[in-house]
């Protein structure tokens, strides 16, 4: 496929700056991009990049001038990129269509229109499926699940009893939904199980990465909130409550009865206690341990997790500490010698 720059800028409403009629051939990032490619700069880290690559232009903020190359000035870059690589690259997949014949389904199931069942499905009864849903192979669904329309379902999905699934929603791969909550009494050295007898419930336009665990809740039910964006191997535990449009990287953990507010950001392998608030806007960092509840609009870091500008100021320190030990060590001894002296 072929289009001008200026095609281009009209499709993404941008500015070109530089030859509008430049011919763009393809699309690329911007350290593999070849010469006809268009790429684009979302963060100025790599600004350095600009330079060094080989594609024939590139889309930018609007804050960017005095670039060596064509560019279309956008308000958000990465947002611009997306939409040009649908349109030279159209979504190829072809989904699931119709009930295959290996499908077992149970009683008083209910299908909307153009519902799509892949192979060796199992559905329980009183299962209710929305219109253009569709279920890959191998997956399971519970008894009195509710998945609402659109929403895709791919291969070796678990959804376990009295699910709720709202619409639009994707779930990737060996995800498990609805798993007893990790509820235990010791009772002289012995581990007695809790029921976990609540449920779970998925907003609309959520999705949820490969490999991901969310717990049902032990009494009432633990909730991913509308717009949440969940990454592969991500724990959630029960009685969880995660707001709305938050995101959530690979290998985070949430602990019991925690609850997480709105556009919330939890970086990969961040760690969260029970029993916690996260406040709107919060930001908490890679590997953080947080030990108690996050203020609103807050950014946190390290173990046990403290405010970014303070974590950065103690790992400052952490790391003087050779340093500090040599010089001590040497300041020790110096007054010994002069206590040695003085005591002569």
């Amino acid at each position: 496929m072929r289009k001008t720059l200026g095609e281009i800028a009209k499709l993404i409403e941008g500015e070109v700056v530089g030859d509008a009629g430049t011919i763009i051939t393809g699309v690329a990032g911007i350290k593999e991009a070849r010469e006809g490619d268009i790429t684009f700069l979302a963060n100025p880290k790599y600004f350095s990049l600009v330079d060094k690559t080989r594609a024939a232009a590139i889309i930018t903020s609007r804050d960017i001038e005095n670039v060596p190359k064509p560019i279309v000035r956008t308000e958000n870059p990465s947002l611009a990129f997306t939409k040009i690589i649908a349109s030279f690259a159209p979504n190829e997949v072809t989904h699931p269509k119709g009930i295959h014949k290996t499908a077992i389904l149970g009683k008083n199931v209910s299908l909307g229109k153009l519902v799509a069942i892949g192979p060796y499905v199992v559905m329980e009864d009183n299962v209710s499926i929305g219109d253009n849903s569709v279920i890959y192979a191998g997956s399971f669904i519970g008894h009195h699940t509710k998945i609402g329309s659109d929403t895709l379902i791919y291969p070796n999905v678990s959804i376990r009893e009295r699910i709720s699934i709202g619409n639009r929603v994707i779930i990737h791969s060996g995800t498990v939904i609805g798993s007893d909550g990790f509820g235990f009494v010791t009772v002289k050295g012995s581990h007695s199980k809790i029921p976990q007898i609540g449920t779970v419930e998925i907003a609309d336009d959520v999705e949820i990465g490969a490999n991901v665990t969310v717990d049902r809740a032990r009494f009432d039910k633990t909730v991913i909130g509308r717009g949440t964006k969940i990454d592969n191997l991500v724990q959630i535990a029960h009685n969880v409550i995660i707001g709305e449009n938050s995101i959530i990287v690979s290998q985070a953990g949430i602990s019991g009865s925690t609850e997480i507010g709105n556009n919330v950001t939890i970086a990969g392998q961040a760690g969260l206690v029970g029993h916690i608030t996260i406040g709107d806007n919060a930001i908490l960092a890679a590997q953080a341990g947080i030990t108690k509840s996050v203020p609103a609009d807050t950014m946190v870091s390290g173990y046990p997790a403290r405010e970014h500008r303070k974590a950065i100021e103690v790992n400052a320190c952490v790391q003087n500490l050779p340093r500090l030990y040599k010089e001590i060590k040497e300041l020790k001894k110096k007054i010994e010698e002069l206590e040695s002296k003085l005591n002569k």
